[in-house]
């Protein structure tokens, strides 16, 4: 038996009472409420939820990944393994699952439900809706992944509306992925039986979609940051609104997580009662997870903090295990095994040469907007020598190329804006949704040099310049290392600083807004390996007009 005096929180009824918390067999054997709250002590509440997000962004395996979450006061996560999932299918997902079994933490993993995303590129695995029943059998897959084929389910698509039924009868929460859907048409969606959506980027498209009975999370990761936008429908809408990270780099992992959410909200006015519900009981009731929520008879999942103000996390306990303590993670440092699908030969300059048009015509450009994961299109005069298209540096309109990681292919070419590189080229094996190679760069040499790092690697990311080359190797799937969780991270923030100082990215986040540049369910322009694509439309667009 296990006994802590504390504060003790009760977020489902907004108080706060002095007592004693009893654990015994992993569980919360008695909470003996002494009276009011006293001052200087220290406050027991539940612990937080991240209700969205890939693992495999972090670059971490779900060990690895727990083993940092845990001290930001993380006992759960909503893990989509989507990324994986692309790469390797089942076996994939199952290697998350069974990864994560290895740590004190409660991960909720989803069954991928657009695996491939589309049929616009060229994915490693399919996922069928048998695989997705086989899914739904393991403990730990609590419900049905995204739902980015959201034509699919406008256009009521056999096979996708069968995904949905087999959640159904499996009584599996549905979630959703559908950014500026509105009108009708998210009216269509869902009553379809979609239940949540990550991807609202304004206010009112998330008022919509909330009172149409939907439930918003708002993102906060390392490229999109929705946070600033949708907080203020907290206030009224806080049953039905949750935190998410969606996509999390390891650098940003170790600084912080949910807790950053938290404290954010509670700083701009929100009630504190409100915010801790978001981050604690939503999702554990929506997802039906394994998670204690500070009741009697509960998993004993909860956290220590100094006050309710700063939220310093001094203490994590899973299942009445300390797992964090004043910042240092108890979980064990796990490696992991290798496993991968990576078969592609290294590019040659020459491959990548984009051929100038006859006459004066525009070219296409993909538009980054940093912060967030859809681009504009905008058209421009190419800049040509030689009779070849180049980057033009000081329009900061750039060569973006994506190739095909799992067989020998010819890369795709484009030319983005807004990247700010001034000399040489990054890579990366991360590439939403299919996970080829992506790179951007200022001259050809270079984009070759950084893919064939990324490929002798077999998958990380990688950055080049006139005089410096470094490449942060993923062998785990092309996305994820199996190292020490902060040796990665420290790893990356070098490679990240390298690109950003040295070869002048101006970017808060350039790797991770890189791998968007491909995510073709995001419009309005993204590049597959198979061509340019409007995401608006739906279909391969023309390099020239």
């Amino acid at each position: 038996m296990i006994n802590l005096s504390a504060n003790i929180v009760n977020v489902f009824d907004g108080t706060v009472s002095y007592g004693i918390l009893s654990i015994e067999n992993k569980r919360i054997h008695q909470i003996n409420l002494q009276g009011p709250e006293k001052e200087g002590e220290k406050y027991i509440l539940p612990g937080f939820v991240d209700a969205h997000v890939h693992v495999e962004s972090s670059m971490l395996t779900p060990a690895q990944f727990a083993r940092l979450a845990v001290v930001h006061g993380t006992v759960g996560t909503v893990s989509d393994p989507h990324e994986i999932a692309n790469v390797l299918g089942v076996k994939g997902v199952e290697f998350m699952i069974k990864d994560g079994r290895r740590v004190p933490f409660k991960f909720c993993f989803g069954a991928p439900s657009c695996v491939p995303a589309t049929n616009f590129e060229t994915a490693g695995a399919e996922i069928t809706v048998n695989d997705i029943a086989h899914l739904f059998t393991f403990k730990e897959v609590g419900y049905l992944a995204e739902m980015m084929n959201f034509p699919g389910v406008l256009h009521e698509d056999p096979a996708v509306m069968q995904k949905i039924a087999l959640a159904r009868a499996f009584n599996k929460p549905v979630d959703g992925h559908a950014p500026g859907l509105r009108g009708a048409a998210a009216k269509k969606y869902i009553e379809a039986g979609i239940e949540t959506d990550h991807e609202c980027f304004t206010k009112s498209e998330a008022l919509e979609k909330l009172k149409l009975g939907m439930k918003i999370l708002i993102r906060e990761g390392s490229a999109a940051k929705n946070f600033n936008e949708l907080i203020p429908l907290a206030d009224e809408f806080f049953a039905n609104m949750m935190f998410c990270s969606d996509d999390k780099h390891p650098d940003n992992l170790v600084e912080g997580h949910i807790n950053q959410l938290v404290k954010r909200a509670i700083a701009k006015g929100i009630d504190k009662y409100k915010v801790l519900r978001m981050a604690t009981i939503n999702p554990v009731l929506h997802y039906r997870m394994n998670v204690g929520l500070l009741r009697e008879g509960d998993w004993a999942d909860f956290i220590v903090v100094n006050n309710l103000e700063d939220f310093f996390i001094e203490q994590t306990y899973i299942d009445g295990q300390l797992v964090a303590n004043n910042g240092i993670s108890l979980v064990a440092n796990l490696q992991s095994e290798i496993i991968n699908n990576f078969d592609c030969d290294a590019l040659e300059a020459k491959k990548i040469e984009v051929v100038a048009p006859d006459g004066d015509q525009r070219m296409r450009v993909i538009q980054t907007i940093d912060g967030q994961l859809i681009t504009n299109e905008i058209f421009v005069k190419p800049k040509i020598e030689n009779g070849l298209v180049v980057s033009d540096i000081e329009q900061d309109i750039l060569k973006i190329v994506v190739l095909n990681r799992y067989k020998t292919s010819p890369p795709a070419v484009a030319f983005i804006n807004n990247y700010g590189l001034k000399e040489g080229a990054i890579a990366s094996s991360v590439g939403h949704d299919s996970h080829n190679i992506i790179a951007v760069g200022v001259d050809d040499f270079s984009i070759c040099e950084a893919i064939n790092l990324i490929i002798r690697e077999k998958g990380g990311v990688s950055a080049v310049s006139n005089t410096k080359r470094g490449v942060l190797g993923l062998p785990v799937a092309g996305l994820m290392s199996s190292d020490d969780g902060y040796k990665v991270a420290e790893s990356y923030t070098m490679i990240d600083h390298f690109v950003k100082e040295q070869l002048g990215s101006t970017l808060i986040s350039p790797f991770m807004s890189l791998s968007f540049m491909a995510l073709l369910v995001i419009p309005a322009l993204k590049l597959s390996d198979l061509g340019l694509f409007d995401g608006e439309k739906f279909e391969f667009v023309d390099l020239f007009e």
